[in-house]
């Protein structure tokens, strides 16, 4: 063989078997994130007079999971706590303890603070709009207060429990209630005042008492949705 074609062959050996090009890699697999599992205070609570089912715990940061923590107060123990900015409600135990539960908070929340009386509590309640709010949604019509109200049930926006707040014995329409959307707890949302998911407000709605102080912290951010 000649010095031409042996350079020749070597050279297609260099091409063909040194730097040939790879096979493609196999995808790596991504292996999905597990289900965080839902706490039994979270677990889906069939015999209520309506079955309320499982939270959504991926819905749910788990820093606005109801969880007893250390909370130094001059408030006296059974005083509820509503931090309006911070999206939290703290119900004051002793020993500079709380229960602090996670709170959604809609526009109507923004629209009272101050020092009051939780004057009482309702289960599954019935919701009546306010005549101003009919004026403003006649689609509500339905369910003003001369017609009854919205019967109780799952998609009632009380949810399954309700906690009303009153001022110098009159009603300040101002309400921490229940709800199934899981999503809304620590925003901003658009309608209703203080807002649980509903094991959270049953929960709350067992331990307080009629009649229990309530002190609610203002959002300087909205503070011009204040009612004087």
């Amino acid at each position: 063989m000649g010095r031409r074609a042996f350079l020749a062959g070597l050279s297609g050996l260099v091409v063909s078997g040194c730097v040939s090009t790879p096979e493609p890699a196999a995808p790596k697999r991504v292996e999905a994130a597990p289900k965080p599992a839902v706490p039994p205070m979270y677990y889906a609570m069939p015999d209520e007079q309506f079955p309320i089912p499982e939270v959504d715990i991926t819905q749910l940061e788990r820093r606005f999971w109801r969880q007893e923590v250390d909370y130094p107060s001059a408030e006296k123990p059974g005083t509820l706590i509503v931090d309006t900015p911070g999206k939290y409600l703290y119900h004051v135990k002793a020993g500079n303890r709380a229960m602090r539960y996670g709170i959604g908070v809609g526009r109507d929340g923004f629209s009272w603070a101050g020092r009051a009386i939780m004057a009482y509590r309702r289960k599954w309640p019935r919701w009546t709009p306010p005549d101003e709010m009919v004026a403003r949604k006649p689609s509500l019509e339905p369910y003003s207060i001369a017609n009854g109200g919205m019967d109780p049930g799952l998609l009632n926006p009380l949810g399954a429990r309700s906690l009303y707040i009153h001022l110098n014995g009159k009603d300040t329409l101002y309400r921490i209630h229940g709800t199934p959307e899981t999503w809304s707890i620590g925003k901003a949302v658009s309608s209703g005042c203080i807002r649980l998911i509903n094991q959270d407000v049953i929960h709350l709605h067992d331990q307080v008492r009629d009649g229990s102080p309530i002190v609610v912290i203002p959002d300087p951010k909205m503070k011009h949705l204040l009612v004087a």
